[in-house]
């Protein structure tokens, strides 16, 4: 079942930022070369569901306008949250149609999903659910994302999940599985970090152990973002919102991982409580110092 379909020119080994209306002006005044080292990302992603209507992408309008003007100075990348890949009944056709239209349209650098379901034939759900992590469900999720690879005629990137829950049927871990699922499809790995945090601390696992059973050769995108916490009887509970910086456990599981993994695309994911462009972009300045200082030990430890 692997693929041997490959994208578009990549993304750089750099940091983007989520594309947000709030800072459609910011993007397009600092895009200039003597500025873009210092205040702009090197790419954007989106939501392409944002920018597709019922039917398929607008004609146009001011969303399409701004996003145009955005993807001639920025490479993009579209993470899709609505293919459904885990339903039962496999991929969303429907969801499938509409972003083969818009991929058509701009061309993006990258194309991801979640490791998740969004619903079945009867329900749909405004959410990223749980998957059981069984042979069964990987063989039935290999054969959609194959299905979507071969519509798309590109590779795409599968993110890792937050989770609350592990099904008691489990029949291997997360990073088993997702390596598997590269194998068997050709498909690539978002790592996204809070949701490791997230994942591990909410079941008691290690975030670190996780990390080092990452295969780097499938990983395609690094993920950054925050998340909040709500207390219970029970214990804390993490829940992933996107809604503030990266915290300090974070940004020390990314640093950790960087310092025995080749360099790739990162991104600063702020979804919710969207903040100034001055502090977004401090995150992205963040990012890039523990990227050079991660080399620079890599280099040191080549010559030494």
């Amino acid at each position: 079942m692997e693929s041997k379909l490959t994208n578009p020119a990549p993304l750089p080994h750099d940091v983007g930022i989520g594309l947000k209306p709030d800072h459609y002006d910011n993007l397009l005044q600092h895009s200039s070369e003597s500025n873009k080292v210092i205040y702009s990302p090197a790419w954007v992603e989106l939501h392409p569901q944002n920018y597709i209507g019922p039917h398929g992408i607008w004609g146009g309008g001011p969303s399409h306008n701004w996003l145009a003007a955005i993807a001639e100075i920025y490479p993009l990348s579209f993470h899709s949250v609505a293919l459904s890949l885990g339903s039962p009944d496999g991929v969303d056709r429907e969801e499938l149609r509409r972003l083969k239209q818009i991929c058509a349209r701009y061309s993006p650098a990258s194309v991801s999903d979640h490791l998740s379901f969004s619903g079945n034939a009867h329900d749909r759900f405004a959410d990223l659910l749980p998957i059981p992590y069984t042979a069964e469900m990987l063989t039935h999720f290999a054969a959609q994302v194959d299905i979507v690879q071969h519509e798309l005629g590109r590779k795409i990137l599968i993110e890792n999940p937050s989770r609350y829950l592990a099904f008691t049927h489990d029949e291997m871990d997360e990073t088993t599985f997702m390596d598997i699922l590269c194998q068997l499809s050709g498909c690539g790995m978002i790592l996204d970090i809070n949701n490791v945090d997230v994942s591990c601390k909410n079941l008691g696992l290690s975030a670190y152990e996780y990390l080092g059973q990452i295969n780097p050769e499938h990983v395609g995108e690094i993920h950054l973002a925050g998340h909040f916490v709500e207390h219970h009887d029970s214990g804390p509970l993490l829940i992933d919102d996107h809604g503030r910086a990266p915290n300090d456990d974070c940004w020390d599981l990314f640093s950790y991982y960087l310092s025995k993994s080749p360099p790739c695309p990162i991104l600063i994911e702020w979804d919710n409580n969207i903040p100034q462009y001055d502090i977004l972009m401090d995150e992205v300045k963040k990012a890039r110092r523990i990227i050079e200082q991660a080399v620079n030990k890599q280099q040191a430890g080549q010559n030494g």
